[in-house]
């Protein structure tokens, strides 16, 4: 059987703490399955997957806001569940300012074409 994941990318310019860091990766994580659920079909198939599996998330790095946005890009116009998340600001950034993008759940195989060649947070 075919494994499924779920890709975090944070980014690392943002010199975020460890927990407003790990509070954005599991705002990207939610808000990919809830955006899963609702789409149905075959996002929906690969999320049911991915919870039977275990829930597999791979969390990598991003060096800037550009290259958050250039791997959000590519992952929508690649057919895959994708959420860019915005900070609210109301601790260590700016409202709206982009922080992390939650690509999948989705094939493994898929992913890494997009996102293999990441540095692993």
């Amino acid at each position: 059987m075919e494994e499924y994941k779920q890709v975090i990318a944070v980014r690392t310019d943002l010199k975020m703490g460890k927990g407003k860091l790990a509070a954005q990766v599991a705002h990207a994580s939610v808000a990919c399955v809830i955006k899963c659920q609702s789409r149905g079909g075959e996002w929906s198939l690969w999320l049911n997957r991915w919870l039977d599996q275990g829930q597999k998330k791979v969390v990598v790095k991003v060096r800037s806001e550009d290259e958050l946005y250039q791997l959000y890009t590519r992952a929508a116009n690649t057919g895959l569940p994708s959420c860019l998340i915005r900070d609210a600001g109301k601790t260590q950034l700016e409202p709206g300012t982009p922080t992390a993008v939650a690509i999948g759940p989705a094939p493994s195989g898929t992913l890494d074409k997009l996102t293999g060649h990441l540095p692993l947070l």
